[in-house]
């Protein structure tokens, strides 16, 4: 059994993972958490499954060695897709990883057009072919990749003021594709893309449902520690590769999620 002060660590390229971290405070609000950004190698998408996998190993490596987590939540679709078996296999704590909401759009979608947002890297993994045969295998699912979206996300975060069109160009191949005539369930498969869900129910449409596995994997980690007892010591906090001013321009916003100081990791 963990200790009670023992912290849920969730993990990110970046402040995608705020997204995870909103909906555990709702089903877990007593839990000490660390949120761990990794800004130095952010943006995965465009990385090799190779580099995403070796960097997500030895830092939750070091992660886990120096913090002691009880649970730890790879709240990144690449970062899952690529390496969450190999996490699985080198540490003892358990993992919970963050997958492509698939299976939750082919029950909502009432077309069977289905649209898939990742990262260059996620969209590819054998992986979603798999949820896609499993759950989707009568529906249409069309997948784009759209990497600008990750800076854009972060840039919003940090309170910048985001180019007009920007989004729209971004997600434009998916939205002018002809077989996304009918598209009425849009899968968020990163963890930065709901940051942007007005911008993108103004280029889809407010008919078109958003979906992403967040509520999902909150309800996960609460089953995961049922029955535990939790205990904080002290505020929950952020650490992050990468330059310290990375995590000074998001000061502001790692405290509206409860994270009240930062520092480098």
């Amino acid at each position: 059994m963990a200790e009670p002060s023992a912290p849920i660590l969730v993990f990110d390229s970046g402040v995608g993972g705020l997204t995870i971290l909103a909906e555990g405070r709702k089903t877990l609000p007593q839990a000490p958490v660390i949120y761990a950004a990794d800004f130095a190698g952010l943006p995965y998408g465009t990385k090799s499954e190779a580099e995403v996998a070796a960097r997500v190993c030895g830092l939750l490596g070091r992660m886990a060695e120096r913090y002691q987590p009880r649970l730890i939540c790879i709240a990144c679709n690449t970062a899952s897709t690529i390496a969450l078996s190999m996490v699985r296999d080198v540490l003892e704590v358990p993992i919970v990883g963050t997958v492509p909401a698939i299976k939750p759009a082919a029950l909502v979608t009432q077309t069977g057009v289905i649209g898939l947002l990742g990262t260059g890297a996620t969209v590819r993994q054998p992986y979603v072919d798999r949820l896609e045969a499993e759950f989707a295998a009568d529906k249409r699912l069309i997948r784009h990749a759209s990497d600008a979206l990750v800076p854009l996300a972060e840039a919003k975060m940090r309170g910048e003021t985001l180019a007009e069109g920007a989004v729209a160009d971004a997600v434009a191949g998916l939205r002018d594709d002809p077989q996304a005539q009918d598209l009425d369930t849009l899968v968020l498969a990163c963890t930065h893309f709901p940051l942007l869900a007005d911008e993108l129910r103004a280029v889809f449409g407010e008919h078109v449902q958003l979906v992403d596995g967040s509520q999902g994997i909150a309800r996960r980690i609460a089953s995961l520690t049922q029955g535990q007892d939790f205990a904080r010591e002290g505020s929950d906090f952020a650490v992050a590769t990468g330059s310290a001013e990375s995590l000074t321009t998001l000061t502001p916003m790692l405290e509206r999620h409860g994270l009240m100081h930062a520092a480098q990791f």
